[in-house]
């Protein structure tokens, strides 16, 4: 089984509303992402070579990551036997896939869904690897993903810092829709979806070939929607029904130098993908060596204040992914075999 669907494009784009929209669907297994990729490719040097021990040792980390995800997944139990009798070989993105297999196993569904969106950075390591998912690139104003993430315990908090990841995620999404056959690409406006909602998830449906259903716009009332709501502020909106007008947010929440610094630097992105710019005439010295120094600092400091500021129980559902990343973390020499 390898019918997977990947989300791509970056966080705070609508990711976890469409993810609910089409977990709706019975043909659709689409469970809130521990972002496996994105966390263990950069740890696997702690392993040392994956062989018939340290990948079993891999296995076993991922799923108690898995397992200690903030919004848990229902209803999915993860064998760690099973899953490395199941692995015809020793790699992360061979994990990966057969853990999002046994999520679209136990629903008895046609996909599995991942919608860890910051994947696109290995999707050129997947392609040659022979996974063969279908992406859709979500993608958002990007003025209005920093005003978001402005306010998110994730993420990066200073202007030029979310400006930079945006032009980053959106031109790695392009280049390799570039790459792709159409029936294995499909974009959605982000902005659309929340006006057009019905007829987007329709053409969306069309292309996964699966039947659309109405009961797919009531995500706000699936236990999905309200497990994931509960972990964590930034996803309260998912109890609610789409919010038709959540853009432009930009126009009033940027302060100062806020829109002419993103415009410099990603405006030739927000222009590939159809978004005004109101910026033009911005100064460049806005962005010199000597700012990024004082941006990098800003950036640091606003991160911490934003932990700061975070809700207790949102910290207590992080914390114990956290504890398992310090464990490996602190792995210096591989273990005893």
């Amino acid at each position: 089984m390898n019918n997977g669907i990947q989300i791509i494009g970056t966080q705070r784009s609508g990711s976890n509303l469409l993810r609910v929209i089409l977990d709706q669907s019975p043909e659709i297994a689409s469970p809130h992402p521990p972002h496996i990729l994105v966390t263990f490719m950069p740890l696997l040097a702690a392993y040392g070579t994956l062989d018939a021990v340290t990948y079993r040792r891999l296995v076993k980390d991922v799923v108690a990551y898995v397992n200690a995800n903030p919004v848990p997944w229902d209803g999915v139990v993860l064998d760690e036997e099973q899953l490395f009798r199941q692995s015809e070989t020793y790699h992360l993105f061979t994990l990966n896939r057969l853990i999002y297999e046994q999520a679209a196993i136990s629903k008895n569904a046609k996909y599995w869904c991942c919608k860890s969106m910051a994947n696109v950075h290995y999707a050129a390591e997947m392609e040659a690897f022979g996974l063969r998912p279908k992406y859709v690139f979500l993608y958002r104003d990007g003025r209005d993903v920093a005003c978001s993430f402005k306010k998110a315990i994730v993420g990066e908090k200073h202007i030029y810092h979310l400006a930079q990841q945006w032009k980053k995620d959106q031109q790695a999404c392009i280049r390799l829709k570039e790459t792709l056959p159409a029936d294995r690409f499909f974009s959605l406006s982000y902005e659309q979806l929340i006006t057009e909602p019905e007829s987007e998830i329709r053409r969306l449906c069309h292309f996964l070939d699966i039947e659309y259903r109405a009961d797919m716009l009531l995500f706000h009332d699936s236990k999905t929607s309200k497990l994931t709501a509960a972990a964590g502020e930034m996803w309260s909106n998912l109890e609610k029904p789409i919010i038709s007008n959540n853009t432009g947010k930009f126009l009033k929440e940027f302060k100062a130098h806020d829109l002419d610094i993103f415009e410099l630097v990603a405006g030739e992105t927000l222009t590939a993908l159809n978004y005004e710019r109101y910026a033009p005439q911005a100064d460049p010295a806005l962005i010199d060596a000597q700012q990024l120094m004082d941006y990098d600092k800003e950036n640091e400091i606003l991160k911490q204040e934003a932990l700061a500021l975070a809700r207790p129980a949102d910290l207590e559902n992080r914390a114990p992914q956290l504890h398992i990343l310090k464990e490996i973390k602190s792995r210096t020499i591989q273990e005893p075999q």
